[in-house]
């Protein structure tokens, strides 16, 4: 198996590779932008990975080649973070491996040559899913011996630190644990986790990503405005993040609040408090095995984004709302069935949407003649989450 893969690694460092890993993607199912807060998330793995042919080498470097992209080369041990290399892959690397290191672990050097088919730019965590490929290749190369959860922990401080980009936990855990699961991020270091055992299976419906045709390019202001308002809020009573926060209490205090937060601020944190509530509702839903009282939710949480949280349309965009007009008719071809919200990150990318069975193909045809062919992706989710495939 993996045959063209092998080929591509033997081609690239002329030897053969001694290890597959695989990595999936990721489908936020429940809580958005509430994993930044310490609050809880519904995700799932999907059908969709990144996949790595390894081998080591005798020399402090790690080289790793993605397919369709230069090779990235990175010298062990491995340096501070530099604010040069924000927003690059390389910083990626080097964030996966040094947290690894600070945790006593030795790394050796190593070749990987990397394929992926998760989606970029789809809300499908490609990057995540790259992040906690790079960590399971050190923890098994190494003999490091962390489990899959930290793996996750150790990916998020490469974004945090190393490529600057302020975010949550919640893809990387999805895509490293696997299958369907639900995680509480009270304590972000030890985060509750648990899988749900439910057969999407049977619900007659598929689980759509639409990818709006909008690009990620230039919206880092957009993302990084709503944990620093909600950071304004957590800070007015002496908090950090928005999960410390009584609810009672920041009502209690709204009129105060609001003429230091301000207006917008104030209804994104409405939209953590009451999706936080929700996916433990969607949870018990699904144990319940009560389809239509889930997808109830979902669209619950899907407006909630859109009119409190403000995630769909980006600042200053008066014409170009392609979110907003997928995520419209979408609606509008599912006619009152299923349901649709926005998917992960928001303002641009993709939208999801669960489509009964019978009406999957005139909406995927109605979808792509809006938003071009090839523009829906029907998903399956995957049990499992990082794994080493093969050891040759």
């Amino acid at each position: 198996m993996y045959e063209g893969l092998k080929e591509a690694f033997t081609s690239t460092f002329n030897k053969e590779p001694k290890w597959i890993f695989s990595v999936p993607g990721r489908s936020e199912l429940g809580g958005n932008h509430t994993d930044h807060q310490h609050g809880r998330v519904l995700a799932c793995a999907i059908d969709l990975d990144s996949k790595a042919a390894v081998a080591l080498n005798d020399e402090n470097i790690i080289r790793l080649q993605s397919k369709g992209f230069s090779m990235c080369e990175v010298k062990l041990p491995i340096e501070d973070a530099k604010e040069s290399e924000y927003g690059t892959t390389l910083a990626l690397i080097k964030g996966v491996v040094r947290y690894f290191e600070d945790k006593g672990c030795t790394v050796k050097g190593f070749d990987a040559y990397v394929e992926s088919d998760v989606l970029v730019g789809s809300g499908l965590s490609s990057s995540a899913s790259f992040e906690v490929l790079v960590g399971l290749i050190v923890n098994v190369l190494n003999q490091c011996g962390i489990s899959n959860e930290e793996i996750a922990i150790a990916s998020q401080y490469a974004e945090n630190v190393y490529f600057g980009k302020p975010c949550g936990l919640m893809d990387q855990m999805a895509c490293s644990v696997g299958n369907i699961i639900t995680i509480d991020f009270k304590d972000p270091k030890n985060p509750v986790i648990e899988a749900i055992d439910f057969d999407f299976s049977t619900t007659n419906h598929c689980l759509c990503i639409i990818d709006s045709g909008a690009s990620h390019a230039d919206l880092t202001d957009c993302y990084a405005s709503i944990p620093n308002e909600l950071k304004k809020v957590s800070n007015f009573f002496g908090k950090d993040v928005l999960r410390d926060v009584c609810e009672e209490e920041f009502y209690a205090h709204i009129d105060e609040v609001r003429k230091v937060a301000h207006d917008r601020a104030i209804l994104r944190a409405m939209h953590v408090y009451e999706d936080n509530k929700r996916v433990v509702k969607m949870v018990e839903a699904l144990k319940a095995n009560d389809f239509d009282g889930y997808l109830k939710l979902v669209t619950e949480s899907g407006n909630s984004s859109w009119l409190y949280l403000q995630n769909v349309i980006a600042e200053g965009r008066t014409e170009a709302q392609e979110v907003a007009l997928a995520i419209a008719y979408a609606k509008k071809l599912l006619n009152g069935r299923g349901a649709v919200r926005v998917h992960g990150g928001g303002f641009a990318g993709t939208i999801q949407a669960y489509v009964p069975l019978d009406m999957k193909d005139d909406f995927v045809k109605h979808m792509e003649t809006l938003l071009g062919e090839g523009s829906c992706h029907i998903l399956s989710i995957r049990k499992d989450g990082a794994v080493l495939l093969e050891e040759l």
